[in-house]
């Protein structure tokens, strides 16, 4: 077994929570961030600090990806002075019987998914700048296919806004396209080494 780190405090944006590290493998753990765990100021400080980065991209729509990424498209939403954002879901529902959709692989799920748009809203997205938002951006995956979802309807992606980069395997994942991520803070991977122990990898 992983020994066991209890917990890794970071930096988002004027924010320094402490989170915890679990096990994924034997070999492998992550810090892992959960937004709905921080409440409701927490979470209005770290959307506001975001929105100050996305301010020089004239952020017309915010996109994220359900679940985790709702509270953060809500506050930077509201902190941009916009009304209306997008979400893309990944778990069917009765009205996304007809969805335009990509596949994708969360590092938390190990499962590959489908990332749902509603064709009744591309209207929000088309023709608009957007700010894609998420949580983490980790593998790059869950970005990845939604940065496709949007330039599919006609949408021009202007950044990617995140409270934290995991790694740096997203950069890979992402090609031209990292160079649109803007993120409050970093975190690393964490490897077990020779002697047992869990070891920082900033490069994983």
């Amino acid at each position: 077994m992983v020994q066991a780190l209890r917990t890794y405090r970071t930096r988002i944006g004027s924010q320094q929570p402490e989170i915890p590290v679990v096990p994924l493998s034997d070999e492998l753990a992550i810090a892992l961030f959960i937004t709905v765990d921080h409440g409701v100021r927490f979470m209005a400080r770290a959307g506001q600090d975001l929105a100050e980065v996305l301010l020089p991209y004239r952020v017309e729509v915010v996109v994220s990806v359900a679940t985790m990424g709702i509270p953060l498209a809500i506050e930077v939403t509201r902190a941009l002075g916009l009304d209306d954002y997008l979400i893309l879901q990944k778990t069917p529902k009765i009205h996304l019987s007809d969805a335009i959709d990509e596949p994708v692989k969360s590092i938390t799920t190990g499962t590959v998914q489908r990332l749902l748009f509603d064709r009744a809203r591309t209207a929000v997205v088309t023709g608009k700048r957007v700010a894609l938002i998420d949580d983490v951006v980790s593998t790059g995956a869950s970005v990845r296919a939604a940065l496709a979802l949007v330039r599919r309807v006609g949408g021009e992606p202007v950044a990617i806004g995140t409270l934290l980069t995991e790694g740096r395997s997203w950069e890979r994942a992402l090609g031209e396209d990292a160079a649109l991520v803007r993120s409050l803070g970093s975190i690393p991977l964490f490897r077990r080494s020779s002697d047992g122990a869990l070891v920082e990898d900033w490069q994983g």
